[in-house]
């Protein structure tokens, strides 16, 4: 009989970086192989590196049974890893993909990093200013794609009209493929209504917007895109994990000139990122790819509108249950999520 080998408590932390000048990560294959291509980006990046070179190399398609190989738990658990980390990466499309950790909180940050052009650093700083006005009113028309369980892509279509004030309330109603639901913030409580359904569900909530919006994606698995549009220091938040970024060139979105802005992040997610040639640099549309998922799936946002209004008053963003709906408990899936983190 083999002799047994005590469990060991595995944190993946390093003393210190290897003492290599350049880190590359290569992976081959896709379909079920990437719950396990993201186990792999995982270790590294709580350890601390970050590959500066990624490439996946594709083989042909799999089969439809090696597409369904991966179960429901495993498809659940790199949809929380990406969830996590698209908080803290780029503009944290929380889009029911997944991400993965960044960068450790202790390592300082350069204000521009060598990979990073001044163009696209001036721009993403103007943009910065910019979302950080107090009161907003934005729509935007968004499509994701990904691969359903046959390996066909889907495209799921929605519209949004977001309105916000700084630092912790947000309202938003979509509208799109999969129903109407509408979510309201008002800085002690989060609910999600679903006018066709006829229930809502409600949860405490605090904190400024993007944490309250990873609550109501953790509690009720309710995700937003955009959400960290809204964060204290949205520049900062992308720069910080970008390995290299540049501009690609101009480009007239809805009659204006733009500069189009290309991102490869630490965390694995490529972004490219329309915004206006002036000193406002205000974002007109948004693409998110994720090269190291199944099928390389995506996100797509094209704002229609963004505009500063007057002082909103509290009533934007407080929920009034109409008449005759019902509340709802949060998914039973989803309690359990405190007792895991203690």
């Amino acid at each position: 009989m083999a002799a047994q080998h005590p469990v060991k408590n595995k944190t993946h932390r390093l003393a210190e970086c290897p003492p290599f000048e350049r880190m590359a990560l290569l992976l081959q294959g896709e379909g079920a192989l990437g719950s396990y291509q993201a186990d792999v980006y995982h270790a590294p990046a709580e350890a601390g590196l970050h590959p500066d070179w990624r490439a996946l190399l594709k083989a042909r398609r799999p089969s439809v049974a090696a597409r369904l190989s991966v179960d429901g738990a495993s498809v659940r658990r790199v949809t929380a890893m990406l969830r996590n980390a698209l908080q803290t990466t780029a503009l944290g499309m929380i889009v029911g993909f997944a991400a993965l950790p960044t960068a450790r909180a202790d390592e300082p940050t350069p204000p521009v990093k060598p990979g990073v052009s001044n163009e696209a650093a001036t721009a993403v700083a103007q943009m910065g200013k910019t979302l950080l006005a107090s009161d907003l009113t934005i729509t935007a028309r968004t499509i994701s794609v990904y691969l359903d369980q046959s390996g066909q892509p889907l495209h799921i279509f929605h519209t949004m009209k977001i309105t916000v004030r700084r630092p912790d309330r947000i309202a938003v109603e979509f509208n799109g493929d999969d129903g109407r639901h509408d979510l309201f913030y008002d800085g002690k409580a989060a609910s999600v209504f679903f006018p066709d359904r006829k229930n809502y569900a409600t949860i405490p909530a605090s904190g400024d917007i993007p944490s309250a919006l990873n609550e109501v994606a953790t509690k009720l698995d309710v995700d937003f895109p955009l959400s960290v549009l809204f964060a204290a220091s949205p520049d900062k938040v992308l720069l910080s994990d970008a390995m290299v970024a540049w501009q690609v060139g101009t480009a007239t979105v809805d009659g204006v000139e733009c500069r189009h802005l290309f991102f490869s992040q630490k965390s694995g997610v490529d972004l490219e990122l329309w915004v206006e040639k002036n000193g406002a640099a205000t974002p007109h549309r948004l693409v998110v790819t994720y090269p190291l998922l199944q099928g390389q799936p995506s996100f797509v946002a094209e704002f229609t509108s963004w505009k500063t209004q007057p002082p909103l008053s509290d009533s934007e963003f407080a929920f009034q249950p109409p008449a005759g709906v019902k509340k709802i408990e949060p998914p039973a899936a989803a309690a359990p999520e405190a007792e895991r983190a203690k």
